[in-house]
């Protein structure tokens, strides 16, 4: 952890999210028509098609209760994208950490950076989605503005667990397990489309594991102008997660780029 620390405080890793940054304003157009269209689009026909027939959620309309939903799913999706397919495309296939190394940077400044930038551009998905959202009225008050540090803190920990599948990946392929056991179940069980109190209490229970159930705890009361209950538990969940993955991710590749 603690190389982890002073690799952080350091602010090397900076350079790595500089390059990122550069890299991404080539393609700044079909990235953001893909990272933020395609959730646009769904949000506007659920919300208005669905939502006609569901009517109100939880005291709100369907619209509203949506929105929150997906500007967390959209955090997820961005940064596991970013830490998935764009991290291992500079891993394995351009070697670019593998020239990094031969700098000052080490093993955790890359990480970290690439964690960052990951977190940043779900940072921007998720602010988009509120604006749009904001203009259809389903955002109550100034407290949404709360929600960008915890799409930061959120895209943050799902960029690092995507990292530590891309740490163990050989192939594209084998990111569909991920999507597939790990995404999939996480965007449907842990509220973005229904109340998980709906669901039966051994899936109530297993939905409090999940990450994105936390991210959606915080961020649903705060687009609807009100304080979250149990702050303290959803943060230490998502810092926990992020962390351990940042961990085991740095001693992966660590281990993977000095064979």
């Amino acid at each position: 952890m603690m190389p982890l620390l002073r690799s952080f405080i350091a602010l090397r890793w900076i350079a790595v999210w500089q390059r990122n940054g550069r890299v991404w304003r080539k393609l700044a157009g079909p990235a953001l028509l893909g990272n933020i269209g395609e959730p646009l689009l769904y949000l506007v026909a659920l919300g208005f098609g669905l939502g006609a027939l569901v009517g109100e959620v939880e005291g709100v309309d369907y619209l509203t209760f949506l929105a929150s939903g997906f500007v967390c799913a959209s955090v997820m999706n961005t940064a596991s994208f970013e830490g998935i397919y764009s991290a291992y495309t500079c891993m394995a296939v351009q070697e670019t950490w593998t020239a990094m190394l031969h700098t000052p940077l080490d093993v955790h400044d890359i990480l970290i950076g690439e964690a960052m930038w990951a977190a940043t551009k779900a940072l921007l998905s998720a602010l988009f989605i509120i604006i749009v959202a904001a203009f259809l009225g389903a955002v109550e008050g100034m407290l949404a503005l709360a929600v960008l540090p915890v799409a930061l803190l959120s895209g943050v920990t799902f960029a690092a667990m995507a990292l530590v599948v891309t740490a163990v990946s050989r192939s594209y392929d084998f990111f569909l397990y991920y999507f597939t056991l790990l995404l999939t179940p996480m965007l449907l069980f842990s509220g973005v489309f229904f109340p998980v109190e709906g669901m039966p209490q051994w899936l109530q229970q297993l939905a409090q594991l999940l990450p994105l159930s936390h991210a959606i705890e915080l961020v649903r009361p705060l687009m609807l102008g009100e304080i979250p209950q149990g702050i303290a538990l959803h943060l230490l969940m998502l810092c926990g997660y992020g962390l351990l993955a940042l961990l085991l991710a740095a001693r992966l590749i660590q281990r993977r780029l000095h064979r």
